[in-house]
């Protein structure tokens, strides 16, 4: 039997907790494998912890310092169970969903990661976990949305990334560093993980056969809006960029493609709304500011050439 802790990050999410929390105590009281629930509460100043105290009181909590998705290094760094659930507030996970992904996860020594077909909360829309990879005017995309996903979601694979909700052993998690702090607040530090262990040899699975729900942007849409966690997104794609492409035409790519962005967007200035308005530019500057923290990647260019071949849209989308 392999000890199971399933993380619940949390901020002021009191509303979700009662939402969705009861359904991963479920799950955790339905898997074969001993599981504990554990909230990790990012110094939340609602009623969060007062609510748990009263509806969920076998559920544990660890308090820490608010560093979104980083949290989590610091918690397992803590712990003991042999694998962790990364979850985000805003996940429902289904009865039978903690079994499958454990046991994908512990059937291959190089998976450090497994994730779970994930819908939205109507339970029919689909939301993700099996990520692709692909470019666009010289930005990296990691994306659920690929040409032939309909066909591909029920196929278990490989997959790129997974955000809101994960499986993965402890000691390779450590062993890859966590999240990287570099994309706080936060977006696409997932990517950035799952690109440095596939870079490392390792990679990660999606299975299907566990069903997960998110809602979606409950956390960061409330706070930065729409707009701003596009512009999040892109300057975090910046400094992903910075931080591990090597390759002399995916560089040269990125410096085309900006050129072309911000034409296009100086351009356009004029009849575009406020909030929106040099959006591009912005999330460049912000980027450049961040860039004194990027550690430049190791690994051999040969990695990265295999990790976009192997998580092309094409092959994730085609035949097995």
């Amino acid at each position: 039997m392999t000890r199971v802790n399933l993380l619940v990050l949390n901020y002021n999410g009191r509303t979700l907790l009662e939402a969705c929390l009861p359904s991963i105590v479920t799950a955790a009281a339905a898997s074969r494998h001993p599981c504990l629930v554990t909230v990790v509460d990012n110094g939340s100043t609602d009623d969060s912890l007062a609510w748990l105290r009263e509806n969920q009181p076998q559920v544990e909590v660890r308090r820490c310092e608010n560093r979104g998705l980083c949290s989590f290094n610091d918690v397992a760094a803590e712990l003991a169970d042999e694998v962790l659930f990364l979850l985000n507030s805003d996940i429902k996970l289904a009865e039978d969903a903690v079994d499958p992904l454990v046991e994908a996860l512990l059937a291959d020594e190089r998976c450090f990661m497994t994730a779970p077909l994930c819908l939205l909360f109507d339970g029919t829309t689909y939301e993700g976990c099996k990520t692709a990879v692909r470019t666009r005017m010289g930005l990296v995309q990691g994306t659920v949305f690929f040409e032939g996903h309909e066909t591909a979601i029920d196929r278990p694979d490989w997959t790129a990334a997974s955000g809101a909700v994960m499986a993965l052993r402890r000691d390779l998690f450590l062993e890859l560093g966590g999240f990287d702090p570099l994309y706080l607040p936060g977006r696409i530090e997932d990517l950035d993980l799952g690109y440095r262990a596939f870079a490392a040899g390792y990679h990660a699975k999606y299975v299907p056969r566990s069903l997960a729900f998110h809602r979606g942007m409950a956390s960061f849409g409330e706070v930065f809006g729409r707009g701003g966690c596009d512009e999040l997104a892109l300057r975090n794609t910046l400094l992903f960029q910075w931080k591990n492409i090597r390759h002399p035409w995916l560089r040269f790519r990125l410096g085309l493609g900006l050129a072309a962005r911000f034409a296009w967007e100086t351009l356009r200035g004029p009849w575009t709304a406020a909030e929106r308005r040099f959006a591009i530019h912005r999330a460049y500057l912000a980027a450049r500011r961040r860039r004194n923290l990027v550690s430049p990647s190791r690994h051999p260019i040969s990695r990265e050439t295999a990790f976009f071949r192997r998580f092309s849209p094409k092959r994730l989308g085609g035949a097995s």
